[in-house]
This record gives C-alpha cells, sequence and structure tokens, in this order.
C-alpha cells in the first residue's frame, strides 16, 4: 500500500481535466502565505465592504433583458471601430511631460511614466473565455500587434477574470524580460503559462513592490475572483496606484463602488491620472462594477473629493459584457465628468495622449453608435446621493466570470 487514494475525489478528477487556460490553484507555500493573509477570512479572500458576486434578480428577466433581439443590436457598434492607425509611430517618440496613458481597449492601458513602461491588464486575445471558439468576442481589434509593444518594465494584473488575465498573452509576455505585479495568489496561474517565480511580485493588499523605480501597491477593490465555475474565493483582486518619481497613477481594476477610495487617495494620491472601471455595469450586480457615475464619484475620493488630474474611463467599448447599450458608458462618463467639471479623456483605442497635455474628448463613438434611449442617468437618483446603484433584491444563480 502506498498510501494513496484508490478512489479520487471528483473534484480532482475535474481538475485534472482542466485546460491551461484555466490557470492552477494556489498550494503550498503561497496557499499557506494566503491563509496568514488578514483579508481571507473563513477559507476565502472578502472584500472590503460585503457584495453580492452573484447577479440578483429573475433569471427569466435577466434572460429577456439580455438576448432580446433588439436590445442586442443596441450593445454592439453599427459600424468598425476607428481603432488609432499610428499607435506604434507615436509611441516612438517619448513623451515630453513624463505621462503618457495609451488606452488598448476594455482595460488595457499602457502608461509611460517617468521613464518606464508599465502595461495594465493586457488582454491581446480574440475572445475573454477559457475556450477559442466561445464567449465574448472583440468588437475591434487590437490597436498594434504585442510583438511590436516593445519593452515592458512591469505588467499589472488586476484580477484573474478572463477579460483582465489572458492566457496567451501572458505566454508571449513570458517570453519577454518583464516583471509581473499580481494579486496574492495569481502567481499560481502565471506560473502554470511559464513566468519564472522570480519574476513575479505577488502582493495583498496594501503592500508594495518597487520595479525600475516604479512604486506597485496593490490596493483594495471590490470584486470577486476565480476562472471557473466553482469560485473558491482563493485569489485575490486588486486596484493599483503606482508612483514614479514625478508621477501617480491609479488604476481600478473591476471594482464596486466602496468607501475606501477616499482612504486609498489620502495615502496614495492624488493622482496625475487615474483609470477608472465605468463599463459592464447593472442593476444585476450593482456591488461589483461601477455606473460610470460611481465612476467619477470614486475618482473624486480618489484625488481628495475635488476635481484634479485627468480620469480614463475603462472596460467599456471592447467586449458585450452587459445588457447595457454599447454607447452608453462612454455618454454616461462624458455628462458626469461636465457635471463634475472634471476633465475626462475619450482616446480611441491605440490613441495615445498625456494628460497634462491636448486631451482627446470628441465622442468618437457616436458615428458607430445605435441611437440610444432615454438619458435615464440623467432623472435617475444619482449614486452619490443614494449610495449606489439600487439594489435588487430576487435572487439570479448566473454562473459568470465578468
Amino acid at each position: 500500500m502506498t498510501g494513496a487514494d484508490p478512489f479520487p475525489t471528483l473534484r480532482a478528477k475535474l481538475r485534472s481535466k482542466r485546460t491551461e487556460s484555466f490557470g492552477a490553484d494556489p498550494a503550498g507555500a503561497r496557499m499557506e502565505r494566503i491563509r496568514r493573509s488578514p483579508n481571507f477570512v473563513d477559507g476565502a479572500f472578502q472584500n472590503p465592504l460585503g457584495a453580492r458576486t452573484r447577479p440578483s434578480g429573475s433569471s427569466l428577466e435577466f434572460a429577456k433583458t439580455y438576448f432580446q433581439k433588439e436590445q442586442r443590436a443596441r450593445r454592439a457598434p453599427t459600424g468598425t471601430v476607428p481603432v488609432h492607425a499610428t499607435t506604434l509611430a507615436d509611441l516612438a517618440a517619448p513623451p515630453t511631460t513624463g505621462l503618457r496613458l495609451t488606452w488598448m481597449g476594455h482595460s488595457s492601458v499602457l502608461a509611460e511614466i517617468d521613464g518606464r513602461r508599465v502595461l495594465f491588464d493586457p488582454v491581446w486575445g480574440e475572445r475573454c473565455s477559457p475556450f477559442p471558439f466561445a464567449g465574448p468576442k472583440r468588437l475591434h481589434p487590437v490597436p498594434l500587434p504585442l510583438a511590436a509593444l516593445g519593452p515592458v518594465d512591469v505588467v499589472v494584473i488586476s484580477h484573474d477574470h478572463y477579460d483582465h488575465l489572458d492566457m496567451p498573452t501572458i505566454r508571449a509576455l513570458a517570453g519577454t524580460d518583464t516583471v509581473f505585479a499580481v494579486p496574492l495568489g495569481v502567481g499560481a496561474h502565471l506560473e502554470r503559462w511559464g513566468v519564472p517565480a522570480d519574476r513575479l511580485r505577488e502582493l495583498d493588499w496594501n503592500e508594495t513592490a518597487t520595479v525600475a523605480g516604479i512604486s506597485l501597491t496593490a490596493t483594495p477593490a471590490r470584486h470577486f475572483c476565480g476562472r471557473g465555475l466553482r469560485n473558491q474565493q482563493h485569489t485575490l483582486w486588486a486596484s493599483w496606484a503606482v508612483a514614479g518619481p514625478e508621477h501617480r497613477v491609479y488604476h481600478s481594476g473591476d471594482t464596486g463602488y466602496f468607501p475606501g477610495f477616499r482612504d486609498i487617495g489620502a495615502e496614495h494620491g492624488p493622482f496625475d491620472a487615474t483609470m477608472i472601471q465605468i463599463g459592464a455595469y447593472s442593476e444585476y450586480w450593482p456591488d461589483i462594477h461601477m455606473t460610470p457615475a460611481e465612476g467619477m464619484r470614486a475618482h473624486l475620493d480618489l484625488q481628495g473629493g475635488h476635481p484634479h488630474g485627468v480620469m480614463l474611463p475603462i472596460h467599456w467599448g471592447t467586449f458585450n459584457l452587459a445588457p447595457h447599450a454599447w454607447s452608453e458608458p462612454g455618454e454616461w462618463s462624458k455628462d458626469a465628468g461636465e457635471e463634475a467639471d472634471q476633465p475626462v479623456a475619450f482616446p480611441r483605442p491605440g490613441e495615445p495622449f498625456e494628460p497634462a497635455g491636448i486631451l482627446p474628448v470628441a465622442p468618437w463613438w457616436r458615428a458607430i453608435s445605435a441611437p440610444l434611449p432615454a438619458r435615464h442617468w440623467q432623472t435617475a437618483t444619482p449614486a452619490a446621493a443614494s449610495g449606489g446603484a439600487p439594489v435588487v433584491a430576487r435572487d439570479l444563480d448566473v454562473a459568470t466570470d465578468r
């Protein structure tokens, strides 16, 4: 007898069948470190403020909304998204002010900060899915090939959902010299995909790593994790505060609104620019994604309660992940910025800009979007007054990793 279990559990059998794109579960010393985390309680990572991570409401009502023909048509552009044509040439010259951002689509942003290059949530894959033949497909091509991007000092990952952590992209970057800064537990996925352990900086909330003179701090967020139907909450999610010698930026990752933005701003801000999630929101999951109004409120909280710096809306325009109209996040963010007197940048995918320079502000999406219904956010109770989007109390059990 070897002592081995002759009857492996069903869980172990299923795990052995998973393709590599599902990643790997934390184990060994990594799992021991997770268990010691103050944010890991009762066998799972916890949010800084209670949050429902499964959709609320009637499943039938949701299906009617999501799959109704007219609604589906509104969730995609009516024409070709105008991807910036000269991204590669524009990036060849260094930023004149020391800080330049290039939105590559969804939450992928290249930040050139004080002579260093930081790449947030790079997703160059065609689908955000574990399968190449199914799942949300890109609504526009990437602005330039990943190989043409050039050297990157550090890749920052906010969490392990497929629209933020893309296996083909990570594998390509694993063949470079870049360092990867990731939330606690996420390193297990990257190691399975070929990233050496010595190039990982795996952080709990409020821990900091320094790479090439740039300070990277994992800060709290209100979301969840997981790459399979059974989510054990064993990998952390995070927002990120990044500081160079002269400039500071913030990337929200995915998050619901919570008062902790004020604490993050007080500790690490104010920021020259913030990259804030404003898309894929819904009344069915109000705790884990922000509306554009909540995103603006988060930006102002991060800046000490008043307009400062530049807000770059992210997590919209590239994948169809929610019932709202494709162009609604852009329109709502534009209105929210004007109401708050806060500068908001609206670059086309691949269009570099410097927050201290001339901002791209033209609503480029209007030429290729179906007409929006009434601008409901102009008559709804503002998130700042109501404490967030309304919560639908009924239960809906839909397996999803947004």
